[in-house]
Order: C-alpha cells, then sequence, then structure tokens
C-alpha cells in the first residue's frame, strides 16, 4: 500500500511539472500542436523503454478488447483541455479542478462497478469527502472581501480600529 501510495503522489507531481512544460509550449504554438508534440514525444519514450525493458514481450497485446486500445486518444483532449485550462484559469486552480474531477469521476465509476472495475458502494464517509474537495476548491478560489463602511459612524469606527 505504501508503494501505491507513493507512486500515486509522484504520479501527482509529474503531472503538475508536464501541465506547466505543456502551458510554456502552448504559448508558443497550438494546442493541438501541443498535444501532439508531447504524445509523440510518449509514444517514442514509451516504445524505447518497452523494448528496452520487456524485449519481445512489449510487443504481446495479449487478448485486450479492441475498444481498450483507442485510450490514448483520450490523451489529446487531456492535453488540449488542461492546457487551454491552464491559460484561463492560472495553473492551481485549473490542476485542482482536475483532481477534483478526476476523485468525483473515479468515485461514480467506483460505485457502478464500470469499465470492469469491482464495484465499491458509495457511502455517506466518501459522499461527504466529495463534498468538503468541492467547498475547499471554491473557498480556494473566492476572493474574500472587506466590507467597506456604509455609513459615517461606521467609517469613524473602522478607522479607529485600524489605528
Amino acid at each position: 500500500m505504501i508503494w501505491g501510495i507513493v507512486m500515486a503522489m509522484a504520479a501527482g507531481c509529474l503531472i503538475s511539472v508536464q501541465t506547466m512544460f505543456n502551458n510554456k509550449v502552448s504559448l508558443a504554438v497550438s494546442s493541438h500542436t501541443t498535444s501532439a508534440l508531447v504524445l509523440g514525444m510518449g509514444l517514442l519514450a514509451s516504445f524505447g523503454m518497452g523494448v528496452w525493458m520487456e524485449g519481445r514481450a512489449f510487443f504481446d497485446i495479449g487478448t485486450i478488447p479492441m475498444w481498450y486500445w483507442f485510450s490514448g486518444l483520450l490523451g489529446i483532449g487531456v492535453v488540449t483541455c488542461v492546457v487551454n485550462g491552464v491559460k484561463q484559469l492560472g495553473a492551481s486552480y485549473a490542476i485542482a479542478i482536475v483532481m477534483a474531477s478526476q476523485l468525483l469521476c473515479a468515485l461514480w465509476w467506483d460505485s457502478l462497478g464500470w469499465f470492469g472495475l469491482q464495484e465499491v458502494p458509495l457511502t455517506p464517509q466518501k459522499a461527504i469527502g466529495a463534498v468538503l474537495l468541492i467547498a475547499g476548491l471554491v473557498m480556494y478560489k473566492v476572493k474574500w472581501q472587506r466590507r467597506e463602511p456604509v455609513n459615517k459612524a461606521e467609517q469613524a469606527n473602522a478607522q479607529t480600529a485600524n489605528g
């Protein structure tokens, strides 16, 4: 379990760094060019590492249902949406929303047992956690503003309190 936590944390860090790099690339070229560059580099690196580490076994694709092969196409949407989300919202807010969305979708898929996952019941504890996650996102982004005094008496009290 510890190794799984370490790997998940490493993935989160790598996604954040990749997002920053992708954002810088997308400032110079279109988001589609960014996606092609990112996914193309990933193809080359994955192919090279697979052949190097697995040898001939790398080419044994087994009996995977054909539609799973197209999951790489989802990467186009991932890269494009994240790059544009960072442009519109800023890095930390966009990544926070991406992570919250991942968690909510995974919670949904787990509770329904979709995609061959073992069905995990949606408990009140998990629902409360999801609500708190969304509340945290709202608190993270909302800019709290100090209320300005509306009349002279309040204004005098505010000036006295501020020194």
